[in-house]
């Protein structure tokens, strides 16, 4: 199984994602995962909760027989987009750490709030297995 990028003619190639995923196989649905470890505890600071939440994602996907090259979507939410924007450099490399060279279609949403209080961000993931 592999996901194919899907860029439209004339669009400007996008950075750390894809304007579209294509793939055949079984969907898997990951809801949306805090930075929260096995515990409940959270780590403190953006990037640090980022990464756990990336773990986590990839922990769904594992009980689920798939790994991080088989997700096509992310959605994230997030508190305060200034917050996210201010540390993109070390985002970027945390992605990369945990999820590695996959760069599937992604929206990224500031919100009002998320039902974990101590939470600042929250990420859904849809795969293709």
């Amino acid at each position: 199984m592999s996901l194919t990028p899907l860029q439209p003619e004339g669009w400007p190639t996008p950075r750390g994602y894809s304007n579209g995923m294509m793939g055949e196989g079984r969907i898997l649905c990951v809801g949306g995962q805090v930075g929260w470890d096995s515990e409940g505890r959270f780590p403190e600071g953006f990037v640090a909760q980022t990464r756990q939440a990336l773990e986590n994602i990839v922990a769904v996907l594992r009980a689920g027989g798939a790994g991080p090259e088989h997700v096509a979507r992310l959605t994230w939410y997030v508190l305060d987009i200034a917050e996210y924007r201010a540390c993109l450099k070390e985002l970027g490399a945390v992605y990369r750490e945990v999820m590695g060279k996959n760069f599937p279609a992604m929206a990224l949403v500031q919100v009002a709030g998320l039902v974990e209080p101590e939470a600042r961000l929250e990420i859904e993931a849809t795969a293709i297995v």
